[in-house]
């Protein structure tokens, strides 16, 4: 029982083996009967419903945590479900005379177990974190309230949200898409929630690619805002300024709302640009040895030529991407380990052996000064520069298909390091510069599951990347939910 009177689902045993069934069974439509026509609704068609007294927030909310019933034991999205927390949360947006103009009136909405939530415990993806229940909501929480949203449920995250893959001691997350692989990390846990239609939009965050990898994973649509768009407070100090908040959701309106929301601006139309744009494409991987694999080198081709049919200009180029660029990501990366089990006052041995080397080595790294400020400004610079005559940069984010879903944390330091850095190569650089970028599902493979693209801009881009995200949208249109767990298919019987 959580400290709302929420329950936690069952998920601790019930998949921790390796691998795991591929598919199954469909979901029913909507988790009860009845509330097909609620669940699988974006977050923009709730929100209008809901002002418009076609339905309430406590309907909306109950259709969607009987969905989380449904479907979470074969997913492990969340480590909280907070059934009378939010229902009773939602009756008071009904209450509320605002509501009409609220712009998430009603929408359910998970959060990432890495940032406080009023009267909820924050993990950060630790069991050996033992604080109490947290005494007030973190800026983004309190933001995404005001505007309207009801907090369902807390998701799972990696230990310390360091890892590509989402699992710990009796659980392991996993993808909607395919349950034999994984949603990815950190925010696997938001990304397998909205991937499964358990929520229309997700809160989490991104310190290497923790927003950019579920989505790609889970055919979803997110951007990773630049520095200081969005409230930050994410652990001890943002992985040293990487680490920003965003959402994860299945349109691009959805995104854009959200994002609205938690940067505090009024929700807005796209920015269009009112001119067609310059965009460098780069498919060249910044680790040496590993590249993307036919079915994303064929979906970034089919993005380019949609590009120049639109009548924008497609140029090759390499971002310049240095070895001590690369260096400067990984530092802060290993310092976040031991920076934020200090800041939480976690035991360091009490945490997994892989967290405890990644916490072992961020000790070195802040003993030997590695954690160089100048670094950081120095590339930045060079990425603005790089946008002198370009409008936005075109990239893979993965090399192929996600990681397998089994108890990483079980492996060994070097098997993790190993794994995520083959996978997902094209997503660090941009939290060392500190500029925005979003990830948008663009093609599928043969098997099934969607192939993803980045787009990346300079600072303050974030309206111009989501207007092109839209024009993808408008292009390439992409399945909302993944198939067994498409809550606006028809029930199986």
């Amino acid at each position: 029982m959580d400290a709302s009177g929420g329950v936690g689902t069952a998920q601790d045993g019930a998949s921790a083996e390796d691998g795991g069934p591929s598919g199954g069974s469909a979901a029913t439509g909507s988790g009860a009967a009845g509330t097909a026509h609620v669940v699988g609704l974006s977050a923009t068609e709730i929100a209008a419903k809901v002002h418009a007294g076609e339905l309430t927030a406590v309907d909306v909310v109950r259709a969607h945590l009987d969905h989380i019933e449904a479907v979470d034991a074969r997913i492990g999205a969340f480590r909280v479900v907070r059934r009378e927390a939010a229902l009773a949360e939602a009756a008071a947006v009904d209450a509320s005379p605002a509501r009409f103009a609220l712009p998430l009136a009603g929408v359910p909405v998970a959060i990432k177990d890495n940032v406080a939530v009023s009267g909820e415990i924050c993990t950060d993806g630790s069991p050996a974190r033992t604080a109490g229940p947290e005494g007030r909501d973190h800026p983004v929480v309190k933001r995404l309230r005001k505007a309207g949203a009801v907090v369902v449920g807390i998701t799972r995250a990696p230990e310390l949200c360091l890892y590509a893959a989402t699992d710990g001691p009796g659980t392991v997350t996993r993808n909607p898409w395919d349950t034999a692989l994984s949603p990815a990390g950190s925010s696997g846990g938001s990304a397998a929630a909205v991937a499964s239609g358990s929520v229309p939009i997700a809160h989490g965050n991104d310190g290497m690619g923790s927003l950019r990898l579920p989505a790609a994973a889970c055919g979803l649509v997110t951007l990773k805002p630049g520095r200081g768009v969005v409230p930050g407070g994410i652990g001890a100090d943002d992985w040293s300024g990487m680490a920003v908040n965003g959402a994860l959701a299945t349109t691009v309106e959805d995104l854009a709302v959200t994002h609205a929301v938690l940067a505090g601006k009024e929700p807005a139309g796209p920015a269009d640009p009112g001119r067609p744009l310059r965009i460098a494409v780069s498919s060249r991987s910044p680790v040496p040895g590993v590249g993307a694999d036919a079915a994303t080198r064929a979906t970034l081709d089919a993005v380019v030529v949609q590009l120049r049919a639109a009548g924008h200009t497609v140029v090759r180029r390499n971002p310049p991407i240095t070895p001590a660029a690369a260096a400067g990501a990984l530092v802060r990366w290993m310092a976040g380990a031991e920076d934020d089990a200090e800041f939480l006052g976690i035991d360091r041995a009490a945490l997994q052996p892989r967290s405890r080397t990644h916490a072992r080595i961020g000790r070195a790294v802040r003993r030997l000064g590695l954690v160089r400020p100048r670094t950081q400004e120095r590339f930045r610079e060079r990425m603005i520069e790089f946008f002198d005559d370009v409008d936005l940069l075109l990239t893979p984010v993965t090399t192929g298909p996600p990681l397998p879903a089994r108890p990483w944390h079980e492996r060994g330091f070097l098997a993790n390091i190993a794994a995520n850095a083959r996978w997902a190569p094209w997503t660090a650089a941009w939290n060392l510069a500190g500029i925005p970028a979003a990830v948008v599902p663009a093609g599928t493979r043969p098997d099934g599951p969607p192939v993803p693209v980045q787009f990346v801009g300079p600072p303050g881009a974030e309206g111009r990347l989501l207007w092109m995200a839209g024009e993808l949208e408008r292009w390439l249109p992409w399945r909302r939910y993944a198939p067994t767990f498409d809550p606006t298919a028809a029930p199986v019987g």
